[in-house]
């Protein structure tokens, strides 16, 4: 399980409080909320982008907001990507898997397995830069997983696909995080990816949870 306790953060006259957050091992949880409700703010708490030790991010009885953000192990799919463009989608995975040490024969047999399940042969020597929104995205999605993360956050993953492309890319990701059976949140403002990912589903409104 991880946990986010006695969380209370201001800035520029916003307040996020959260007392008490449990989220589920070895399944998604949908963090979901409009525009300037905290999702960003707890995005870059939780990855320590934004430094604040006030506060309780435990996982597997470690106190990650009490790390810095190399220490944490979180694996981290951007709503931008982020992957090196003059590199081949398999080198931008590889070059993950090699600083995390993960290379032994059972992370080449996973990557074997995710790549096939995120439909990436096709595209595998491909140069990001060329890559397709969708492609770009999974292969974000197979870097985080082969660098062994302590939890998976995927910021609004959907948000730059068209609704046909977004529809497939759901039933996509939802089969690579269940093979990988790695506890994920989801950070979206979209109500299609809580109907699909559910029912693990928080709310954020004005910096606070709502109540079911």
């Amino acid at each position: 399980m991880a946990y986010i306790k006695n969380l209370n953060y201001k800035i520029d006259g916003f307040s996020l409080v959260i007392s008490d957050l449990e989220i589920k091992e070895n399944t998604v949880t949908v963090l979901m909320g409009p525009s300037g409700s905290g999702k960003t703010t707890l995005f870059n708490l939780i990855t320590g982008f934004i430094p604040h030790t006030d506060w309780t991010f435990e996982i597997g009885g470690i106190d990650l907001a009490k790390l810095p953000i190399e220490d944490r192990q979180l694996g981290v799919v951007f709503q931008s990507h982020e992957l090196f463009p003059h590199l081949t989608a398999r080198e931008n995975v590889e070059v993950v898997m090699r600083a995390r040490k993960n290379t032994n024969s059972e992370a080449l047999n996973q990557l074997t397995k995710y790549k096939t399940i995120l439909q990436l042969e096709s595209c595998w020597n491909t140069k990001a830069h060329v890559l397709s929104g969708g492609e770009k995205q999974r292969v974000s999605l197979l870097r985080a997983l082969m660098a062994k993360p302590r939890m998976l956050l995927l910021d609004e993953p959907f948000s730059s696909l068209d609704e046909h492309n977004k529809e497939e890319a759901r039933y996509v990701v939802k089969s690579a995080l269940e093979a990988a059976k790695t506890t994920a949140l989801l950070i979206s403002h979209d109500p299609k990816d809580a109907q699909f990912f559910g029912p693990q589903l928080v709310q954020l409104a004005h910096g606070q949870i709502k109540k079911a």
